[in-house]
C-alpha cells in the first residue's frame, strides 16, 4: 500500500500497490470519500464508509449579502478562502483584512483550470503579501490541510531538500512560496477556521473566491 494525503479534504489514504502499477506515473489526488470510487482505503487500511462527501457548501452570495447575513466569528485578521467548481475545474480564491469589523484590504482572483487546493494556498499567500511588515495579525484559513502542511509538514520537507515518504509533495511550488513567506513573518499567525459555521468574514472570503462565477462581487 502506498500512501497520499487527499488535495480535496485533507486525509491520508492508501492504495495498492497493483492499482499504480497498473497507471505508471499517476499520483492520486482524492481519497474515496471525495470522488466517489471505490480503490482507496484509509490509511489504516479499512475500507472508507460510502456516501459521505466534504461537508464545505458553497452559497455563492455577493459580500453585501454576506454582510447582511451573517455577523457571528472573529472581527479581526486576514480571512482567506479558495475554490474550484468542478475540482479540479475553474476556480477563486480571495482575501479580507479586517480591523475591528472594518475592512481594511481585500483581493480576489481566479483561475481558468486549478483545484481547491491551489487556490487556498493561492489565497493565503496573498494574504501574507498583504500585511506590511511588522503588522502582527492572525491569517484564518478553512484548509485545515493548508495549515498542517505549512506549520507541521514543510519545515521536515524542506530540511530533506523538500522530498517526502510516499511520494511527491503535492502543488510543492505553492507549498514552497507560502512556506518562505511563514518562515519570514514569525509575527503573523496562521490558524484553522471551521467553514460555514456563521464567521461574517470567513463567508466574505468565500464570497470574494466565488466572485468570478457572478456579475457582482
Amino acid at each position: 500500500m502506498a500512501t497520499f494525503s487527499c488535495q480535496t479534504c485533507g486525509k491520508p489514504f492508501s492504495v495498492p500497490k497493483a492499482t499504480l502499477d497498473k497507471y505508471p506515473g499517476w499520483t492520486p489526488k482524492q481519497c474515496r470519500d471525495c470522488k466517489g470510487g471505490t480503490a482507496a482505503t484509509t490509511a489504516g487500511g479499512g475500507a472508507r464508509p460510502r456516501g459521505r462527501r466534504p461537508s464545505k457548501v458553497e452559497e455563492n452570495l455577493t459580500v453585501d449579502q454576506v454582510l447582511a447575513k451573517y455577523d457571528a466569528g472573529p472581527a479581526d485578521g486576514v480571512f482567506t478562502d479558495g475554490s474550484a467548481d468542478p475540482n479540479p475545474g475553474p476556480g477563486g480564491w480571495g482575501v479580507v483584512w479586517v480591523r475591528d469589523g472594518r475592512v481594511v484590504d481585500r483581493a480576489h482572483g481566479s483561475e481558468p483550470h486549478t483545484t481547491n487546493n491551489r487556490m487556498e494556498l493561492t489565497a493565503l499567500i496573498h494574504a501574507y503579501r498583504m500585511v506590511p511588515p511588522g503588522e502582527a495579525v492572525t491569517v484564518w484559513t478553512d484548509s485545515k490541510l493548508c495549515v498542517d502542511t505549512i506549520t507541521t509538514w514543510a519545515p521536515g520537507w524542506a530540511a530533506r531538500g523538500w522530498t517526502r515518504k510516499g511520494g511527491d509533495i503535492a502543488n510543492l511550488d505553492l507549498v514552497q512560496e507560502l512556506y518562505a513567506l511563514a518562515v519570514a513573518r514569525p509575527d503573523i499567525e496562521l490558524r484553522w477556521i471551521k467553514a460555514h459555521n456563521g464567521s461574517r468574514w470567513n463567508e466574505y472570503a468565500d464570497a470574494l473566491a466565488t466572485a468570478w462565477m457572478r456579475e457582482t462581487v
